[in-house]
């Protein structure tokens, strides 16, 4: 199975979401997804079980316990994807950061606090007053 394959599972995608803040306890990750989604602990073990065979996760045993982790190489996979908007967004936050300096800059010069060299933009108090 592949990475978008897995990701295509909203209960998927959020177990994987609890599991990359650390690793998780079969029981705690059953849990959160019975809270949140409303299904049953052996269907939580059957999509721990896809991403474990899928690789996307890990499992060891702790004594009687099972702890799950994000194992992030096959979601490489998506990474690899999605490299090709990242330029895109890349340069629209660009274009977007010199806008915002240009508003800036303006609006600085129109209150006279034309840019000076070594001086700092006013904080709330100082442009209140």
């Amino acid at each position: 199975m592949h990475a978008f394959d897995v990701l295509g599972d909203p209960v998927r995608r959020r177990i994987l979401e609890l599991l990359a803040e650390g690793e998780q306890t079969a029981g705690a990750v059953s849990g959160r997804i019975r809270e949140e989604f409303g299904i049953s602990q052996p269907a939580t073990s059957q999509h721990l079980r896809v991403l474990r065979e899928s690789g996307c996760a890990t499992v060891r045993a702790e004594g009687t316990r099972r702890l799950y982790a994000v194992d992030a190489q096959p979601l490489q996979e998506v990474d690899v994807w999605l490299e090709h908007f990242r330029r895109l967004w890349n340069q629209r936050l660009d274009a977007l950061s010199t806008e915002l300096a240009r508003g800036n800059r303006e609006r600085s010069e129109r209150r006279g606090n034309g840019p000076s060299e070594g001086s700092k933009p006013p904080t709330k108090s100082e442009e209140d007053t």
